[in-house]
């Protein structure tokens, strides 16, 4: 299967259990991976036979700026279940939304849920 990557997409969110979160918010990485078949949109280069990753970048910002979520894991389903809903030749999509800066004590780079969700038959 043909796929469109959307790779560190950065929004500014109030996503997390602790008010201070909710309060100050933070910075949200997302990673997409829209699976679908690419071949027509390469045959006849005509937009409204691929997906616009300008729309989908619109609706996952929109979700990860929007209302505030405890966990990253319903962040990361909101954002699966929007695309799928969107997008009618969207097959499948893995969604990665990390958090580089949680509030937990130690050294570590980032934390991050990724989830892959297909289009129910």
């Amino acid at each position: 299967m043909d796929k469109i990557i959307l790779n560190k997409l950065s929004f500014y969110g109030f996503h997390g259990l602790f008010k201070e979160e909710k309060k100050l918010g933070q910075r949200f990485l997302v990673d997409v991976e829209l699976f679908t078949s690419l071949k027509k949109a390469g045959t006849t280069d005509h937009m409204n036979d691929s997906i616009d990753y300008g729309k989908a970048y619109e609706k996952i910002k929109g979700i990860v700026e929007g209302e505030a979520k405890n966990l990253i894991e319903a962040v990361a389903e909101d954002v699966a279940n929007e695309l799928l809903q969107s997008f009618s030749t969207l097959q499948a999509c893995s969604v990665t939304v990390t958090k580089p800066d949680p509030p937990i004590n130690g050294h570590y780079d980032s934390v991050a849920v990724q989830i892959y969700r297909e289009r129910e038959r």
